[in-house]
């Protein structure tokens, strides 16, 4: 038995993938350079609200809490969470806006609290959201 008829091929390298990886790369950006700018544009005789002049005030009707974790609606101080959600008109829904410095652990808690409490949702309002 010879080796004739047979060939040893050597040894193969592997192809380098980061071309075609490349590629769908590439074909991915300008996919989304196209989709981007097929958007409809606005009608050119629309002006938008201004908002430079608004000052950004919490709701009448929020749960302001302060970064130390007091509590106050419509000026007065709250203590109890449950009272508070009793005297709700809306007790479905409860706006609250934290302070910054709250830490969120803070937050978490008395927001479970008021789902405790009967609030059936708990708004979050945030500096954009005003």
């Amino acid at each position: 038995m010879g080796s004739a008829g047979f060939r040893r091929s050597g040894v193969r390298k592997g192809r380098e993938p980061t071309i075609a990886l490349i590629n769908i790369v590439f074909l991915m950006l300008v996919f989304f350079l196209v989709a981007g700018t097929l958007t409809r544009p606005l009608d050119p005789e629309l002006r938008l609200v201004s908002v430079a002049d608004l000052e950004g005030v919490a709701p009448a009707d929020a749960l302001v809490i302060r970064a130390d974790g007091g509590m106050r609606w419509r000026g007065e101080v709250v203590a109890d969470v449950a009272d508070f959600v009793a005297a709700q008109p809306e007790a479905g829904r409860v706006r609250v806006v934290p302070d910054r410095a709250l830490p969120a652990a803070d937050l978490v808690r008395i927001g479970r609290a008021l789902r405790a409490a009967g609030a059936g949702r708990v708004v979050i309002v945030t500096e954009r959201g005003l």
